[in-house]
């Protein structure tokens, strides 16, 4: 999910995946000895980024939330998280009806071993993952309820040194780290063994979008008392835009022209909500990431995560799916201290995620964006059934 409109950070993923994957059933054993090498000290730079990021965007977000809210603020933000949450819960239940029947080969005795490493650099993080996010939640909490000025500022400016890391430091390397951990895939021989696997993933992702678009604006149809269709089927040129785009950034306009054509929707609640939404709502690709990571998880590691597991794993995506929006690359990059330390994924893993989730992240971005809709339709139904926040659309339009 391209928030902000990075499409040369996708071009250069799908890249370095191609590059490394073909590169990797021709190269030798010494140069893998390298390759393993440099691959594990980048690996180390971005698990060691990946705490303070979590610190540097969620308490932030939620120190902004504080200061700012307001009822239907806080209302739009929980049913952004809401609709996130079960969008993964959804997927965590597909994924244990489905990826059980796909042909998934995860015996390794087949496989040629990668060489040991000829150079060692590790690089602990300052906290682990979960102390990292414990500190954000309270420290946000905290510094709005007592509205510390200084603290607020110091916060704002870290975002800012964060941003900048991420941008200039995580950002520049993610390419090089799929790359050589694709071709550590190809040299042992999984790459071609999975590939049929990873074609289906996608294709099966995109199915589990458009089925929870489905929910959705049923859901809004049903709060609101007014016909969906008459949102939905407006959402077409923003679809097709998010798909070209990989951006809900570049997007947003397109996706304000959509709504305000619905005759069903007030302009104060689509100029509100549709901008919010494409900041804060990311069912779709916390949904694609949910099924990918179970997925990923027989494959490398030759089981499903436990129902429990995968609960608490969804129940977090979530929340950085919310609370840290500006990261580049989507909801994997900013989520990737929960993948390795709630899933316990390792370097390949999480190069593998976020190499697959490449493949499909214009459509990711588009159920997003179409989701605001539904989303903006249900908040329309809530707060302004009555027209007490503007006029609809078009008048006699509100039960369509």
């Amino acid at each position: 999910m391209a928030k902000i409109g990075d499409l040369s950070l996708i071009i250069k993923l799908i890249a370095g995946l191609v590059i490394g994957a073909l590169l990797g059933f021709v190269v030798n054993e010494p140069i893998m000895d390298v390759v393993v090498s440099v691959r594990h000290i980048l690996g180390q730079i971005i698990f060691f980024l990946v705490p303070l990021v979590i610190v540097g965007f969620i308490t932030p977000a939620i120190v902004r939330l504080g200061r700012n809210a307001s009822k239907i603020l806080v209302a739009a933000v929980a049913l952004a998280y809401a609709s996130s949450v079960c969008a993964a819960l959804f997927s965590m239940v597909s994924g244990y009806l489905v990826i059980p029947h796909l042909s998934i080969a995860t015996e390794a005795e087949s496989l040629r071993k990668l060489p040991e490493m000829v150079f060692r650099l590790d690089i602990p993080p300052l906290f682990s993952v979960m102390s990292a996010l414990i500190t954000a939640l309270f420290l946000g909490l905290g510094i709005a309820w007592t509205r510390a000025q200084t603290l607020t500022s110091l916060f704002e400016e870290f975002e800012k040194v964060i941003s900048w890391l991420v941008l200039h430091v995580l950002i520049p390397i993610l390419p090089f780290f799929v790359g050589l951990s694709f071709m550590g895939l190809a040299y042992e021989g999984s790459l071609s063994r999975h590939l049929p696997i990873f074609v289906t993933m996608v294709v099966l992702v995109i199915i589990g979008q458009f089925i929870w678009l489905g929910v959705l604006y049923g859901i809004g149809g049903i709060v609101s008392g007014r016909n969906p269709s008459q949102v939905f089927r407006y959402y077409a040129p923003a679809y097709l835009t998010a798909v070209g785009t990989m951006s809900s950034a570049a997007t947003l306009p397109v996706a304000l022209e959509c709504a305000h054509r619905s005759p069903v929707l007030s302009r104060t609640m689509v100029e509100f909500m549709v901008p919010l939404g494409a900041t804060v709502h990311l069912c779709g690709s916390v949904l694609t990431e949910t099924f990918f990571v179970m997925t990923i998880s027989l494959i490398l590691y030759g089981t499903l995560p436990s129902l429990g597991t995968m609960v608490l794993f969804c129940i977090l995506l979530g929340i950085f799916a919310v609370g840290a929006p500006g990261v580049p690359g989507g909801t994997v990059v900013a989520s990737l201290g929960i993948v390795t330390g709630i899933l316990g994924f390792d370097q390949t893993g999480v190069a593998l995620l976020i190499a697959i989730f490449a493949l499909q992240d214009s459509f990711g971005t588009a159920c997003n964006v179409t989701g605001d809709g539904a989303l903006t339709l249900i908040l329309d139904g809530t707060f302004n059934r009555h027209g007490q926040l503007g006029p609809l659309q078009h008048s006699g339009g509100a039960d369509a």
